[in-house]
Formats: C-alpha cells, sequence, structure tokens
C-alpha cells in the first residue's frame, strides 16, 4: 500500500504535538533522557516515520525531509528547555537542603591542650635531639639484673628491699629508673652513643605532695673517648638554659649513686632558691665492664630528671597530685 504525502505530514504532526506534551509533563532529568531516545533515536519515532519517504515520489520527499527537520527542532528545543528547568530545579533545591542558617549560634568543641608531664617530655626531648641525642625507650617490666646488678648495685642496697621495689610473682619487677635502658642499649651498640631515655618509673613511696608511686624520668647518657665531667656539666647547662628559657645560676652538689662516680646532685636557682633538678654523674667504670666496653678506652657521663619535679618547677605547682587528677580547671592552665 502506497504512502501518500499527506498520511506522513499528519504523522509529523501528530508526533510533534505528543512530544512536546510529553516533554513538558516530565519530571525528572532520567525520563526527559528516555524521551529523547523515545523520539529522536536512531530507532525511535522520527526515524519510524522517515523510512517510509522512500515509497514517495522523487519530488515529495524534500517536502517532508523539510517537515521532519522542523519537528525534530521543535522537540530538541523542548527538550533543551525542559533540562534547563529541571536542572536548575535540582540545584535549588540541593541549595536549599545544604543551607546553613548563619544565624544559629555555633557548635562549641573544645580544643584539647598537651598534658604538662608530656609537654615537659616533649621538651627535654627537643632540647636533647637538637644536642644530637638519640631517643630510645625500653621495658618497664624488667629483671633484677637490669634494674640493679648491671647498674652496679650491691645486693644489700636499700633499693633492693621489698619496701621500695614492685617486684613481682616470678621474680621480675617494675622498673626503679630509666637507667636500666641504658644497659640494653649499650648491650647491642657501640661508641660512641648519645641517648635519651624517657619513660614511666614505679617504687613503693607513700603518695604525698612530692612523691607518686608512679613518675616519670628522663634519662641521658653519653659514652666516647675522652669525655669528662667538664662535658657533663656543659650539657646540663645548655639544657637547663634551654628548658628554663634563660641562664641560670646552677650548683653541683656531690652525691652518690652506684652506677656513677662521682657522682652530684644538680640544683638551680629559680625565683631566689635553689631547687633539687636531678642527679648525674660520670659512667662507673664497672658498668661499661658488664656491657663489655673497655673502660680504658671509653668514659661516659649520665643524668636522671624526674618529669614531675621539672614540670612543678616550670609551672609552679605545688602539688605532684595535681598532675594526676582529672580537675579539667587545672589542666586548662596548660
Amino acid at each position: 500500500m502506497a504512502i501518500l504525502l499527506s498520511d506522513l505530514e499528519q504523522q509529523l504532526t501528530t508526533l510533534q504535538a505528543t512530544a512536546l506534551d510529553s516533554i513538558a509533563q516530565t519530571q525528572t532529568l532520567e525520563a526527559l533522557e528516555q524521551l529523547r531516545v523515545n523520539y529522536l533515536g536512531k530507532k525511535g519515532e522520527l526515524s519510524l516515520i522517515l523510512r517510509g519517504m522512500g515509497q514517495l515520489a522523487a519530488e515529495e520527499r524534500p517536502t517532508i525531509g523539510a517537515a521532519a527537520n522542523l519537528v525534530k527542532d521543535a522537540i530538541q528545543a523542548q527538550l533543551d528547555r525542559v533540562k534547563t528547568d529541571l536542572q536548575t530545579a535540582q540545584i535549588q533545591a540541593q541549595l536549599a537542603a545544604e543551607t546553613i542558617d548563619v544565624t544559629m549560634p555555633g557548635v562549641y568543641r573544645p580544643v584539647g591542650r598537651v598534658h604538662p608531664i608530656n609537654a615537659t617530655i616533649d621538651r627535654a626531648i627537643d632540647i636533647f635531639v637538637g644536642m644530637g641525642y638519640t631517643v630510645v625507650t625500653g621495658p618497664e617490666m624488667e629483671t633484677d639484673y637490669y634494674n640493679f646488678e648491671a647498674l652496679n648495685t650491691p645486693p644489700d642496697h636499700p633499693a633492693r628491699d621489698m619496701q621500695d621495689t614492685f617486684y613481682l610473682p616470678d621474680g621480675n619487677l617494675l622498673r626503679t629508673h630509666t637507667s636500666s635502658v641504658q644497659i640494653h642499649y649499650m648491650e647491642e651498640n657501640e661508641p660512641p652513643m648519645r641517648i635519651i631515655a624517657p619513660g614511666r618509673c614505679y617504687r613503693r613511696d607513700t603518695v604525698d605532695a612530692t612523691h607518686s608511686a608512679v613518675f616519670h624520668q628522663i634519662e641521658i647518657l653519653a659514652i666516647d673517648r675522652d669525655l669528662t665531667f667538664t662535658d657533663l656539666k656543659g650539657t646540663i647547662k645548655e639544657f637547663l638554659t634551654q628548658a628554663f628559657g634563660m641562664e641560670l645560676p646552677i650548683r653541683f652538689r656531690a652525691s652518690y649513686f652506684p652506677f656513677t662516680e662521682p657522682s652530684a646532685e644538680v640544683d638551680v636557682q629559680w625565683q631566689g632558691q635553689w631547687l633539687e633538678i636531678m642527679g648525674c654523674g660520670m659512667v662507673d667504670p664497672n658498668v661499661l665492664t658488664k656491657v663489655g666496653h673497655d673502660p680504658e678506652v671509653y668514659s661516659g657521663f649520665a643524668a636522671g630528671l624526674g618529669v614531675e619535679r621539672l614540670a612543678m618547677v616550670l609551672h609552679q605547682i605545688d602539688d605532684i597530685r595535681r598532675l594526676y587528677g582529672s580537675d579539667l580547671r587545672f589542666m586548662r592552665q596548660f
């Protein structure tokens, strides 16, 4: 059956009206894209109508071709308008959903602070690392050998008493100082060495304003050829100058520690009074021998300071127990 020119023109007119109406009622971009495929796609309705052009007379085909282009342009223009409207509406809806009311009060999120003990440790580490020291750590549970024997502490020393040390059922103990770290390190490394060992220590002290059963200590150790007490004094003086932010009067008082000889206590004059800061001394030759280093070739110095003590001096804290409390009014001062 032959297709008449008027039939194709009617089909194009109907297609245009139907397409424009359907597109105008579309609510989503996905549905709009489906309509575009249905009407203008390769297998769409417009293509199906144009297949009938082959049955028209040659002089009639240009007329249908021109009419089809007009229909296609009208449908495409409608698609573009509706697409723009839908995209605009989508953006407006997203903006409305994500709008921030700047008149509402903000949500307060408190800023955390570094605990004064941690801040003091970090401060000391920064100073000694700047002088070429390496940070090392060791176990908090130790054997008698590393905590006492290797550090030249005799069997009858008071520190070995049950009243002063936390002994464990298996015969081990909780370290009473970080000096044990230097033994581990010297056994595994050859001189020269310069280390700083911060960490937690334990002693059976009665808790009061200046004592705690759990406390923090920083140990420094330097082993090399020809180190002298003068090197020790210069190192400690530089550390205290940087720690306090100024050069202060310092004095060394003769003292006794099993693992250093000679030994000294270090005092600093701060705010008009002398304050004990740390103990120090030259590494005892017996300690060097224990770890396999020849005391005739190498010498060294060591020092240990209580972190809480230094923090109390720096921040004028009158009671060590404040450092372990949970009073935020106190902690927020730092």
